[in-house]
């Protein structure tokens, strides 16, 4: 087939690895334009390195950027990661249109943030969509679905890099070759369903320790690798990465504890009180300071997080 990808980073360069490796024709790339100084983003450096033509436009509704694409003469078009909104006059351009990739069971997670949010949510299963692009906001029809399981333990980063990125660029092979061959059985998204949350950002991250410990290491697994859950020791802004959680037991006869209450310090991290149990944290950060395991925060058994 022959195909322009839209996208950014270390996904659309899979992405674009995987059609090439198949001996497809991408005859053009569309990019998120760079900021003075940043590092050169692998899926422009790749399409580069290959002699295709890159392009990044500030935006995809003018008709300098449409007609780029009318000119590539493309089979379909393969979003892989792109944050911009992009127009139907955009997207209808490829003779069978454009196909995009979104990281939760659409219509569940249509915001920015799906996966931290399946995570901190306490879902049990997350996934993948393959859908058209619509001007609302992801809710054209679907194309494809594939399902993964949250583990108990499992952090955003762990989801999204061992699951849904390898997973989600076979996908959108797959979804290509099924809509060239008109196979493709495509869905509607019951609105019914559908649930939408912005960005974690600071505000959502921040821990109240006073939560049922449950609540609380699903939010510092959601936000692990970012934006990092965080609370205050000692004046200082506390993120927690890398923890576990431990139901009331080793510590259930220590009397007095607190909510935020460190109770423990060991070889590997600390341990904090919450309601009904404990968080060990075994690597955090304090302010913008490089990680670090928990033994090496310098935290006292007896202080209290988020005074």
């Amino acid at each position: 087939m022959r195909l322009a990808i839209i996208g950014q980073q270390a996904f659309g360069k899979a992405v674009l690895d995987a059609f090439l490796a198949r001996g497809d024709t991408v005859a053009g790339v569309f990019v998120a334009p760079e900021p003075p100084g940043a590092r050169p983003d692998p899926l422009k450096a790749g399409a580069a390195a290959k002699g295709i033509q890159v392009f990044a436009p500030e935006s995809y509704s003018t008709p300098e950027t449409v007609a780029a694409l009318k000119g590539l003469d493309v089979d379909i078009a393969v979003m892989a990661y792109v944050l911009k909104f992009v127009p139907q006059s955009f997207c209808t351009v490829p003779k069978h249109g454009t196909i995009q990739f979104h990281p939760s069971l659409l219509p569940l997670h249509r915001g920015p943030s799906s996966i931290n949010w399946a995570v901190m949510l306490g879902r049990t299963q997350t996934g993948l969509t393959i859908f058209r692009p619509s001007d609302g906001l992801v809710e054209g029809p679907v194309v494809l679905q594939k399902t993964v399981e949250i583990g108990p333990d499992d952090t955003t980063g762990s989801i999204y890099f061992d699951k849904i990125f390898p997973l989600g660029v076979a996908a959108l092979v797959e979804a290509a070759d099924a809509v060239l061959a008109g196979t493709a059985r495509e869905s509607v998204q019951d609105e019914a369903q559908a649930t939408y949350e912005g960005w974690v950002r600071a505000a959502e991250a921040h821990i109240d320790w006073a939560q049922n410990v449950g609540l609380i290491y699903n939010l510092v697994r959601g936000c692990n690798p970012a934006p990092g859950a965080w609370t205050m020791a000692g004046g200082r802004r506390l993120q927690i990465f890398d923890a576990r959680k431990r139901v009331a037991g080793r510590f259930a006869e220590v009397k007095g504890m607190k909510p935020g209450q460190v109770v423990a310090v060991t070889d590997k991290g600390f341990t904090v009180h919450a309601q009904g149990g404990f968080i060990d944290v075994l690597r955090c950060r304090f302010d913008d300071g490089p990680k670090i395991a928990g033994n090496e925060a310098g935290l006292a058994a007896g202080t209290i997080l988020g005074k």
